[in-house]
């Protein structure tokens, strides 16, 4: 066995197995250890399968290792204090943040979860020689050297580039993760106390009688619209300095919002939030680097740090950074002043693009506050170009995450079917977590739809009698020029939406096309390393690199479903054919969820969309699937989301709806394997199916897809699966998932 580590002698326990001290007194070597982690942001099947790609390769190469798991239902395996202070190396395969302080003064590895799938032994030899991690860092971020990816874009969700997300877009995401139930739960409280409230009033908007129940309502929400943006900014901060980051991060994002400490009349709303969250994780990070002494330590993270963070950042933006927003906000009310005679269609485009810019921010309030103070004066059409902007962005976001589902996680498209109720109400703030996620892509669809928009207005001469936008005024008597008001809103709603997908579905091209290419880089390497030929065959005596890994085993396609499998002292399926020869009682498997109805030794499907629907007719033989077409569906719908191929020739779809009446899990092979779109680019030849309705999608529906992830990595587990000749012996074998 090729000995990549020094063996160490402290602390060492023989077993029964191993020799006692030799001669001399020579005390026996003890093999190396080594910590991981892994972490997926679905947390279900990708986070179990990188942990035993690496603890089948850690022990092919004669090296101890732990592996904690951060899945959907939590950390498992969890590592001690003790484990870290006796490993010898961290690898840490996750796309999404990992807590790394933990690790202070150990050589720390950080790849993307698909390294760990694909190239586990790489990893485990390249630890050897990472970065020390320090007492103050958030970690190394490292992709393996030559391995796939390793040129590429970032990867996605599910770490199919290879590569690890950057701090900056972690941070970023954290952050929109956590702001995303405030704008959820703040702008659909508005909306519904204003919609059953509310009335119009030329001097106020749309007005709720005040100490009403409605008003209460309203006032709820609004205390969630105020919190969203200092919780951008706050979780921004804590992805990248850690708990120390939290508190300047969120008082600096409540100053960004809060004109009136830095002389101006709006706030520098998300934008403002996102420059302090990266101001504030930074500025931490650079405290923790100085040395303090020792009995100052104690104090830094709770006091000394957030007090320093806090101070410095909160007076910088007030006497530094708002200053200039101030200045943006008066010269852009006294330019537009001097427009209010030039073309109607240039003025609405203007006004449009502003509006549209940042949903609250600086230029959009100049633009809303320029049209609100002319109502007074007679002059409603700049109000109306305004009112037809102000939805388009909410409806447009909204309306793009139904257009191209696939462009979307789950939480996205939930976030715009609320978005696209704010829209009818005109609050835009309802494609802000939109536009923290993708400013590249989101800001300029959203300009493009809201010139539009404006531009329309201004060309019908729509009018506006109330200082309030979206299609809610005009329902409720405040518009003139209804039917154009509703042209120029559709309208801006439509090219928002196309000019988003259109930009997204580009960037997530280009993305892919350099994880393609670094993948591609990855596997001139791996070639060298192929299976040994039969003049070479690995033997008792050969060292431990020269034997075929895991991943180079017999593939489950060299036994065809449905075959009879060979027999012979020399097969490696004659064990498990031997074994399903003996009639035994039916196991119960996962529950009983799966049972021999739902076992198929020979799927006729020639394309994934066809298995998925072959599945689901398997899956209604149990009488628990209530409508088989909303089951395929709702598949697909996942799939398109990313691919259920896991690698290894697996496949898992699983859907989560009330087309099912139960929880119901089936098993095919096929033959020919089908395209899965798996990491590791095999064909899918064993698929598991699994449905539960709404109501058990929680910890159950993990619990299922956690049980089969981790025994399907086991490769004579997949032997066995592959040489049962029957649907009776196929449950035999998966008797032993439990």
């Amino acid at each position: 066995m090729r000995d990549l580590w020094p063996r160490r002698e402290e602390n060492h326990v023989t077993s029964p197995a191993e020799p006692s001290a030799g001669v001399g007194g020579q005390q026996p070597r003890k093999r190396p250890l080594l910590l991981a982690v892994t972490a997926c942001p679905t947390g279900i099947a990708h986070t179990y399968m990188a942990a035993e790609k690496l603890q089948q390769a850690a022990e092919r190469l004669g090296v101890d290792i732990k592996v904690e798991t951060q899945g959907s239902i939590g950390a498992e395996n969890v590592l001690t204090d003790n484990d870290v202070r006796g490993a010898d190396g961290v690898i840490i395969a996750a796309d999404k943040d990992v807590g790394r302080s933990r690790f202070a003064g150990k050589r720390v590895l950080s790849v993307g979860v698909a390294e760990g799938i694909s190239r586990p032994e790489h990893l485990i030899e390249q630890v050897r020689s990472a970065p020390v991690q320090g007492a103050g860092d958030q970690g190394v971020r490292a992709t393996a050297a030559g391995g796939g990816g390793g040129g590429g874009a970032p990867g996605g969700a599910g770490g199919s580039g290879g590569r690890e997300r950057s701090v900056a877009y972690k941070a970023l995401m954290n952050g929109v993760s956590y702001m995303i139930p405030f704008v959820v739960v703040g702008g659909l409280l508005i909306a519904i106390s204003l919609s059953l409230g509310g009335h119009t009033d030329p001097k106020g908007g749309l007005v709720i009688p005040d100490g009403s129940f409605w008003m209460h309502v309203n006032q709820i929400g609004v205390i969630g619209f105020t919190l969203m943006v200092p919780i951008l900014s706050g979780y921004i901060a804590y992805a990248i300095g850690d708990r120390p980051a939290l508190v300047p991060g969120m008082i600096g994002g409540w100053i960004a919002n809060t004109g009136e400490l830095y002389d101006s009349e709006a706030g520098a709303g998300f934008i403002g939030a996102i420059v302090t969250g990266f101001l504030a994780g930074y500025l931490v990070l650079g405290i923790k680097r100085v040395r303090v002494p020792k009995f100052v330590q104690p104090i830094m993270p709770i006091i000394v740090i957030p007090i320093l963070a806090t101070s410095a950042l909160g007076l910088f933006f007030i006497y530094v950074i708002g200053k200039p927003i101030s200045w943006v906000f008066e010269h852009l009310t006294d330019w537009l002043s001097g427009m209010t005679g030039t073309s109607a269609i240039l003025l609405g485009a203007i006004l449009g693009l502003m509006i549209a810019f940042d949903m609250g921010g600086p230029v959009n309030k100049t633009a809303f506050l320029f049209g609100a103070g002319l109502i007074a004066t007679g002059n409603q059409t700049v109000m109306g170009m305004c009112a037809a902007a102000i939805p388009v962005m909410p409806l447009g976001q909204g309306l793009a995450t139904l257009v191209r589902k696939r462009l979307y996680t789950d939480q996205e498209r939930e976030t715009g079917l609320a978005a696209l109720f704010m829209g009818l109400f005109g609050i835009s703030e309802g494609a802000i977590p939109f536009a923290a996620a993708r400013p590249a892509q989101v800001i300029p669809a959203n300009m493009l739809g809201g010139a539009v928009a404006g531009a329309l207005a201004g060309l019908a001469s729509v009018e506006d009698a109330v200082p309030h936008g979206g299609p809610i005024v005009a329902v409720l008597g405040a518009v003139g020029g209804v039917p154009m008001f509703f042209v120029a809103v559709a309208a801006g709603t439509v090219v928002t939406a196309l000019a988003t997908v259109s930009l997204v579905d580009l960037s997530e091209r280009k993305r892919r096309g350099g994880a393609a290419l670094g993948k591609a880089n990855g596997a001139e390497g791996a070639a060298a390393a192929a299976v040994p030929t039969a003049a070479s065959p690995a033997s008792p005596a050969s060292p431990a690199s020269e034997a075929p890994a895991a991943s180079e085993a017999p593939a489950v396609s060299e036994a065809p479903a449905g075959a009879e499998p060979p027999r012979g002292p020399e097969s490696p399926w004659a064990a498990a054919a031997a074994a399903s020869d003996a009639p035994t009682e039916a196991p119960e498997v996962l529950s009983g969820y799966l049972t021999e109805q739902t076992v198929k030794v020979r799927l006729d499907a020639g394309d994934k969309e066809a298995a998925i629907r072959e599945m689901a007719e398997l899956l209604a033989r149990t009488g628990k699937v209530a409508d088989v077409a909303e089951l395929v569906r709702t598949a697909l719908a996942r799939e398109a989301q990313g691919t259920t191929g896991l690698g290894e020739e697996i496949a898992i779809p699983h859907a989560k709806t009330d087309a099912v009446t139960a929880p119901v899990v089936g098993f095919a092979r096929s033959a020919e394997g089908i395209e899965w779109g798996s990491l590791d680019g095999t064909k899918a030849r064993l698929i598991f199916m699994i449905s539960v309705p709404e109501a058990a999608a929680g910890d159950e529906h993990l619990r299922i897809l956690a049980l089969l992830s981790r025994k399907l990595m086991d490769t004579g587990f997949r032997e066995r699966l592959v040489a049962a000749r029957d649907e009776a012996a196929v449950l035999e074998v998966l008797g032993e998932v439990g």
